[in-house]
């Protein structure tokens, strides 16, 4: 009886192995509300130079999912750009928003991490509709060699002053009510802390350029965007030019910033493309300065924007 115990243990820890070890298509999908149900949060000490009057700055990389090929010159190019500017303008973190792997394929999550392994910055990203088109389980596989910190798809990233809250979405791009409910839970949690949300795609409406692709869930749009402490949302998914449309804006009281895709532009149409990202910085007496680069060359001076956080004493 013992030694059948034994070999029973012995065959579940070598499947239980095995699953670990393979992320493939036909793996059984991590339901992503037990993967938030214990919320993981990571603690920032401070900004990287803490001498001067800045209390963070963080890069924020757009959408890639190339297509056909799996090849991520303009990420590549953008991680190489951002290791740089991090010499001579220190940085704490980079975000990125989502759809990184196209129709999360193995062959673009091995690419894709080819690159963002060369990252010299803690890297907090979160899933979005392509990443859906694999298991979560696939994702996370990957997400690890990205950050080994990251053990769900949604977490918070905390701060003595303020705190990013990471979403991933439940289906696509868009959320259930379990997972709106978490995103509430932890704006309530944090109150009155001001919160930078990241999602991959704003709730309908926000960006006009196309006002039907987005969040739809009721709570989300409801109460989510509601909480008083909600104080910026950053998303990308919709690929816009960002010489073409309204990109930074505040409705109600929270400021939407989007994030340009790396690869490819979708909106208001693909005959020119830019490859672009976004650096927030943010000074301790509460304003916000986000600066736009184009990928190997300098800051886009018309894409400012700013704004002040209610930061806490």
């Amino acid at each position: 009886m013992i030694q059948t115990l034994k070999f029973a243990a012995i065959i579940l820890s070598v499947l239980l192995v095995g699953c670990k070890s393979n992320p493939g298509k036909n793996s059984n999908a991590v339901d992503a509300t037990d993967s938030v149900a214990v919320t993981s949060e990571f603690m920032l000490e401070g900004m990287a130079d803490e001498t001067d009057s800045i209390l963070l700055r963080v890069a924020l990389l757009g959408d890639a999912e190339p297509k056909p090929c799996a090849e991520f010159p303009h990420m590549d190019a953008a991680v190489k750009h951002v290791n740089a500017l991090a010499q001579t303008l220190p940085m704490d973190f980079v975000i990125g928003v989502g759809d990184i792997a196209h129709k999360g394929t193995e062959i673009q999550y091995e690419a894709a991490t080819e690159v963002l392994q060369k990252l010299t910055l803690p890297f907090y990203p979160i899933m979005g509709n392509e990443e859906h088109g694999s298991t979560v389980e696939r994702y996370l596989y990957f997400a690890q060699m990205w950050n080994s910190q990251i053990e769900s798809p949604s977490y918070v990233v905390n701060h003595d002053k303020l705190a990013f809250v990471f979403a991933s979405p439940d289906h696509g791009r868009d959320f259930d009510d379990s997972g709106a409910g978490w995103i509430l839970e932890q704006l309530q949690r944090l109150a009155p802390k001001p919160v930078v949300l990241v999602v991959h795609g704003a709730q309908q409406g926000v960006y006009p350029e196309n006002a039907d692709k987005g969040i739809s869930n009721q709570l989300f749009k409801e109460q989510v965007i509601a909480q008083p402490n909600l104080a910026v949302v950053v998303s990308g998914d919709l690929h816009m030019d960002m010489d073409r449309v309204i990109h930074s804006k505040k409705l109600g009281h929270v400021h939407y910033l989007h994030v340009p895709a790396l690869e490819r532009t979708k909106i208001p149409d693909e005959t020119n493309h830019t490859a672009m990202f976004r650096v927030m910085t943010i000074v301790r007496d509460g304003s916000v300065s986000v600066d736009t680069y184009a990928v190997g060359d300098t800051v886009r001076n018309e894409h400012a924007y700013s704004f002040e956080l209610p930061l806490q004493d």
